[in-house]
């Protein structure tokens, strides 16, 4: 079988996911592990490039040093990048020397960030506007369950976006997002072709394989076979309650909250309004907005910043007059309302 007679169902499903910006004349990048879900992502991106005129395609792969089979990972893919004609830009990354440089951070979040770095790094030098990844819907399921037992807010279940912005000008996007694992595994199987396995991605110390191998197939496989399905179902209705909650939360900022020029921002506590519930989430909103370190801001203390705020109307006096924040981020309670500084 052909792979343009195997792909026709899967390259169908794949388009369905770009986004409308994706265009074949700039390059696009494809993130390529070696594993199943990655190889039908560039199969199927390949098949769908012919159909069109001067497509640039590159793929990029990231080698970790946290496996003896890592380095027949990479060749697998610079091999087979190579058979389909696009470049393919590699990078050795070492994990756990980056991971002692950030204590406290796991290892799938270090190499996470080892990881989209690269991606970064390499859109710039080659002037791509698009990063594929070939993240699935069983994947979105696992990460809306993670983030819920880890007690994320509203923001964290609503999953994984469909493209979000990477870095500026490139946008991160992800077209297997609603198709089933199996489905790649399918396409690649009706093509011929072989995939890399993983032997970590079955040790149950990490926290994303327990939950994919013992409570997710489980569940499934029991009491709840759509478990996977509810779970995207709930991450939808949290993502469309957030989106609704950012435009209030926007509005609020645009009202209340003073950028000065020194770098301080002073969140006017008359024109607040009277609902303490939104301010934690327009905190949040303010730390990205001045990239803060948001890593060790805790609920305890967005509560305390949203109590200082809030204190007359909230009738308590337990309320400091100021606090030290994680990051060098201090806060302190003035005769106009809250006065929150870095260090920049």
């Amino acid at each position: 079988m052909s792979i343009k007679d195997g792909l026709s169902g899967f390259s169908t499903d794949v388009s369905c996911g770009l986004p409308s910006s994706w265009d074949w004349q700039q390059p696009v990048i494809i993130g390529v592990s070696g594993g199943a879900d990655s190889m039908a992502l560039l199969f199927s991106l390949a098949e769908l490039s012919r159909l069109e005129e001067s497509p640039s395609v590159a793929v990029a792969h990231v080698e970790y040093d946290l496996r003896p089979e890592a380095s027949c990972d990479r060749e697998f893919v610079v091999q087979h990048a190579k058979q389909l004609g696009f470049p393919c830009y590699w990078k050795k990354v070492c994990v756990p020397e980056a991971s002692r440089a950030q204590q406290g951070v796991g290892t799938e979040a270090v190499a996470r960030k080892l990881r989209y770095d690269f991606f970064t790094q390499l859109a710039f030098e080659i002037g791509a506007r698009h990063v594929a990844v070939g993240h699935t819907r069983d994947d979105q399921a696992e990460t809306i369950l993670h983030r819920l037992l880890r007690g994320t807010g509203l923001g964290g279940v609503a999953g994984m976006a469909g493209a979000r912005e990477l870095c500026e000008g490139v946008s991160l996007v992800r077209p297997l997002l609603k198709i089933r694992r199996q489905k790649p595994r399918e396409f690649l199987e009706a093509i011929g072709q072989e995939w890399r396995e993983d032997e970590s991605n079955n040790q149950m110390c990490f926290a994303r394989n327990f939950l994919r191998h013992r409570i997710l197939v489980e569940a499934e496989s029991g009491p709840y076979p759509a478990a996977v399905e509810a779970l995207v179902r709930f991450g939808e209705q949290a993502s469309a309650e957030t989106a609704s909650r950012l435009r209030i939360i926007e509005a609020l900022i645009e009202k209340s909250i003073e950028q000065k020029p020194n770098g301080e921002v002073l969140i006017h506590r008359k024109m607040v309004g009277d609902d303490p519930n939104i301010m934690p989430e327009a905190l949040i909103e303010i730390w990205k907005r001045k990239g803060w370190p948001r890593q060790d801001l805790s609920s305890r203390h967005l509560k305390q910043l949203t109590e200082m705020i809030f204190c007359d109307s909230l009738k308590r006096n337990t309320a400091p007059n100021a606090v030290d924040l994680p990051g060098g981020i201090h806060a302190r309670l003035t005769s106009n309302g809250l006065s929150i500084q870095g260090n920049d």
